[in-house]
């Protein structure tokens, strides 16, 4: 089975989201989604933000947190994501990136992160919001098994319990892997997504 590198599959996860995020109108922004607290304006504020966030942080100013804070909603919400995902595309791309310090105050303050690990970190949250916004839509999404391979570990690797249950929290607590989940599925259920059902 070919092996795809962690950029590699964090472009083409992005890309996929850019794709569903697409399909998005006006009147589709206050959708709910499987973010319990966000609808779909909100949440794709945020997915907007972290890209801004994670580009910033890989120039080496993560630790502003004006970088990560989500705008007030725009006049085209679509394009302001599709330019944020190719701005992270973009600063990911430089060779020495993998070996870069992250500063991501929103997952610790008081430390930094290989530039390896904050790429997998943004690709599970892509892989799993690139989903929600899918599921608020009523529609598929559909990654390719490399990607998908390449995040399970990750998503296998984030803490569960009480982190997950204050506000703001990046994951809802973990539910159970169904027997003889495939691996989006798993991912989904470790990071704390159920059955979601999209309102018409």
């Amino acid at each position: 089975m070919h092996t795809i590198g962690l950029r590699q599959a964090d472009a083409i996860a992005v890309r996929a989201s850019v794709a569903v995020v697409a399909q998005v109108s006006a009147g589709d922004l206050g959708r709910p989604t499987p973010c319990a607290e966000w609808d779909l304006g909100t949440l794709i504020a945020h997915m907007t933000a972290q890209h801004r966030g994670f580009a910033a942080a890989a120039a080496g100013h993560g630790a502003d947190l004006a970088v990560w804070r989500p705008d007030p909603p725009g006049d085209d919400p679509v394009r302001a994501y599709e330019a944020a995902a190719s701005a992270v595309i973009d600063a990911f791309a430089a060779t020495d990136v993998p070996d870069r310090r992250f500063a991501l105050p929103e997952i610790s303050p008081d430390r930094t992160f290989p530039g390896r690990v904050a790429i997998g970190f943004h690709l599970v949250d892509y892989v799993v919001h690139g989903w929600d916004v899918a599921a608020s839509l009523g529609t598929g999404f559909q990654l390719p098994d490399g990607v998908v391979r390449a995040a399970l570990p990750i998503a296998r690797a984030v803490p569960d319990g009480q982190s997950r249950t204050v506000p703001d929290a990046a994951f809802a607590p973990g539910r159970p892997v169904p027997a003889g989940a495939e691996p989006l599925a798993e991912i989904l259920a470790l990071l704390g997504r159920g059955p979601f059902t999209p309102r018409g």
